[in-house]
């Protein structure tokens, strides 16, 4: 039933070019106009996302210093009393002295915490202060300005105590519109613990500085403990759990994250380690973006019912011509050896069958005639190539040598001249395009003779062949560059020892060189390019630039061998490159 369907609604473009011709016309103007609506829409999308991601991730910078100043503020005010001469004098002389004496240092203590109490302003709620060998609370706040005695040591003081910690951020589960700022009091000789003194703040004190973050109604903003907890919680919104496990699980410092619903900003408030957290949901930017693309969307409706209209206008007008003309070639031969008859019509669809008769009679010639130029242009691209690879190696072994002279003997001078002797030599005397494997292994030898010569125990060189699968030709220089380019992009700025490994091998009927470095390797985007190159070359020469690269090898094996030749890449950064050259075991098919 489905087939039947199918071939009914297939069936009336099968018959007919005008038909075709109208169908094509209408996607030709469809799907241009709803792939640029789409793009331009995305687009928006994605600018939109951009700019909201760097606007809060600046808004998150400067947000986190002044949240961190103001935490440094109040450390301030609580360094101050740690430092104060009257905490020292009270230490020093408790339970010591005379009752005035007593009195006197208690009194000038208790000022010293109304001063800090009164010039922290009014966000500043209280003061505590413990002090454990005298077993002591003073409280100063506003309705209060008492020393309490105690016999067991108050909370969060004592969990600060067993967990040996010198610093808390506290968030009372009762008052949760408030904070304790808490550090301990240090005997300055040798740390040991003597107390604890804490500040009361109102959260609210943030609230201006975290209004740069520009909350909106659906946008939670918050801080966050060190273990990931919350401690400030503004609004009515629930933080999902999953987010905040991971951000009990990143490094200090500032970034982002996404889910699939939302996108999590961070940052940490120095000097206290807390983290002040931004949490925007993904419908925020979609719905930014949503009336631009509702706009693209109306423009290209439009743009399309109006190239639908005209496409099929145009087709029609174009087609009528066409249809008559191919009821008038009906049992014309195109390709035959015969007098051509003189069409009847006048007009340009006339024309068009007399010029379509003479131009049968000649299509096989021409066909030749391509051919024959096409093997002339590919020859002639294949020589120039050659020839472009004797400089190129002349250029770099020189000034190799050239450097050499002044720090070697001469016998070793002697070994590299004799090595660069024998390689151009193998260059020069022998015209033809294809050597043997074997051939070219040694001509390889002896320019990692030169190598090893210039970085000495540096430089590892390994090599593992098959003897039966040396005779196999292979284009002239082919091996050098793929290593001459696995130095100049691998090795040269490796740190540490190089390896270079070359194995040769068969399996089946085809002979595989495999050209293995540790260089730095390449990303997977500069993989991907290098791999498109080696692909889409088809057989044709590449000469641009000033060094014969790989490119040029994987040309000219497609060159000689066709599809059975091929060149392969793998590469992973920080490891090395792995080339590797295939070849049919039986030699070159020629240019096809």
């Amino acid at each position: 039933m489905i087939k039947k369907i199918g071939n009914k609604l297939v069936e009336p473009f099968k018959r007919s070019i005008r038909n075709k011709l109208i169908l094509t016309m209408i996607l030709l103007a469809i799907v241009p106009i709803a792939a640029i609506t789409g793009l331009a829409a995305d687009n928006s999308r994605q600018s939109m996302e951009t700019e909201v991601i760097a606007t809060n991730q600046s808004n998150m910078k400067w947000t986190g210093i002044y949240v961190g100043d103001q935490f440094a503020q109040l450390n301030n005010l609580i360094y101050s009393t740690l430092i104060s001469p009257h905490l020292s004098d009270y230490l020093a002389n408790v339970e010591e002295g005379s009752p005035s004496t007593q009195f006197t240092i208690q009194k000038n203590l208790i000022e010293t915490l109304n001063n800090m109490f009164y010039s922290a302003g009014n966000q500043v709620i209280g003061v505590e202060m413990y002090l454990a060998e005298p077993k002591k609370m003073f409280v100063i706040n506003a309705s209060q300005n008492d020393i309490e005695s105690v016999s067991i040591q108050p909370e969060p003081f004592r969990t600060m105590a067993d967990n040996n910690q010198d610093f808390m951020v506290r968030t009372d589960e009762a008052q949760p519109d408030q904070f304790q700022l808490i550090r301990s009091i240090n005997r300055f000789e040798n740390q040991d613990r003597l107390g604890y003194i804490s500040l009361r703040i109102r959260w609210s004190m943030f609230d201006q500085t975290l209004d740069l973050l520009g909350r909106g109604d659906r946008q939670q903003v918050l801080i966050v403990g060190g273990d990931g907890e919350a401690l400030y919680l503004p609004g009515e919104h629930n933080v999902p759990e999953p987010s905040l496990e991971r951000i009990r699980q990143l490094d200090q410092g500032q970034g982002y994250f996404s889910t699939d619903d939302e996108y999590v900003f961070y940052n940490t408030i120095d000097p206290v380690g807390l983290r002040l957290v931004n949490i925007i949901p993904r419908s925020t930017i979609n719905a930014s973006a949503l009336a631009t693309m509702r706009f693209g969307f109306i423009v290209g409706t439009i743009s399309a019912i109006a190239a639908i209209v005209m496409a099929v206008f145009l087709a029609w007008r174009l087609a009528t011509p066409i249809v008559s003309l191919a009821r008038s070639m009906q049992g014309l031969g195109l390709i035959r050896e015969t007098e051509v008859p003189i069409s009847n019509r006048v007009d340009e669809i006339g024309l068009l069958e007399t010029k379509l008769n003479n131009m049968s009679l000649r299509i096989k010639e021409h066909i030749k005639n391509e051919y024959s130029i096409t093997l002339e242009k590919k020859t002639a691209e294949l020589k120039a190539l050659q020839a472009q690879i004797n400089p190129h190696f002349l250029q770099n072994t020189l000034q190799m040598i050239g450097s050499m002279l002044f720090t070697k003997q001469p016998a070793e001078c002697y070994a590299v001249i004799r090595s660069l002797s024998e390689m151009f030599r193998y260059v020069i005397r022998d015209p033809d395009q294809l050597a043997t494997l074997k051939s070219e292994m040694d001509h390889l030898d002896n320019y990692m003779k030169i190598q090893r010569q210039r970085f000495g125990a540096r430089l590892q060189y390994k090599v593992q062949q098959d003897e039966s699968a040396l005779a196999c030709s292979i284009p002239k220089l082919t091996l050098q560059p793929i290593v001459e380019n696995a130095f100049f992009h691998g090795l040269d700025t490796k740190m540490g020892d190089w390896q270079l490994n070359v194995d040769v091998y068969k399996e089946e009927s085809a002979v595989f060189i495999r050209i293995k470095d540790n260089g730095v390797g390449m990303s997977a985007d500069r993989l991907a390019l290098v791999r498109s190159r080696l692909n889409g070359h088809s057989g044709q020469p590449w000469t641009g630039g000033s060094r014969i690269g790989i490119q040029n090898v994987a040309s000219r094996i497609r060159l000689h061998f066709g599809k059975e030749g091929h060149i392969g890449i793998n590469s992973e950064p920080g490891i090395g490159t792995t080339v590797t050259v295939s070849m049919p075991l039986g030699g070159g098919v020629g240019l096809e």
